[in-house]
């Protein structure tokens, strides 16, 4: 199984790259995670936010695959604590489907995108900016990783 984190965004500050990064290399072989960056779009310099929205769901949407199950990152989403993640990550091993996890811009997810997806998950009910919503959600993919396998890296 590959997940995709498919977030709007280019361009973003070391710290980051590297939070994320760190994450995803620890991620085994048979749950990889990978990243797909989507520029913002080119109608916000113009003040056209809807528009701009709208062109980054359109561009969402055809990065992930036909068979993927979705999962649009939301405040308004699903409530999980870490130990609900680990299960849910194993309900996705056991599906034999990829996963694509959509981060929206700073202006957030596209209607198109919400309607595409099997699921919407809140990663806190506080508004996370973009960029940090990256680094923690490939932490507790990490973390829900190590409680299926019982590595040390979780602490009850």
């Amino acid at each position: 199984m590959k997940l995709t984190l498919v977030a709007v965004g280019t361009r973003m500050p070391t710290w980051v790259t590297a939070g994320y990064n760190e994450y995803a290399a620890r991620m085994p072989r048979e749950c990889r995670l990978e990243l797909r960056e989507l520029p913002l779009g080119r109608q916000r310099r113009s003040g056209d936010v809807a528009r701009a929205v709208s062109d980054e769901g359109k561009r969402m949407l055809t990065a992930i695959g036909d068979s993927d199950y979705v999962v649009a990152l939301d405040v308004a989403g699903k409530k999980l604590d870490t130990n609900d993640l680990a299960v849910l990550l194993r309900d996705w091993m056991q599906l034999g489907r990829n996963v694509s996890l959509l981060i929206g811009g700073p202006d957030g997810l596209a209607e198109s995108c919400y309607a595409r997806s099997d699921l919407r998950l809140s990663l806190s009910p506080l508004t996370l900016p973009h960029t940090i919503a990256r680094i923690l959600i490939s932490e507790q993919l990490y973390r829900a990783w190590s409680i299926l396998r019982n590595h040390p890296y979780h602490r009850e």
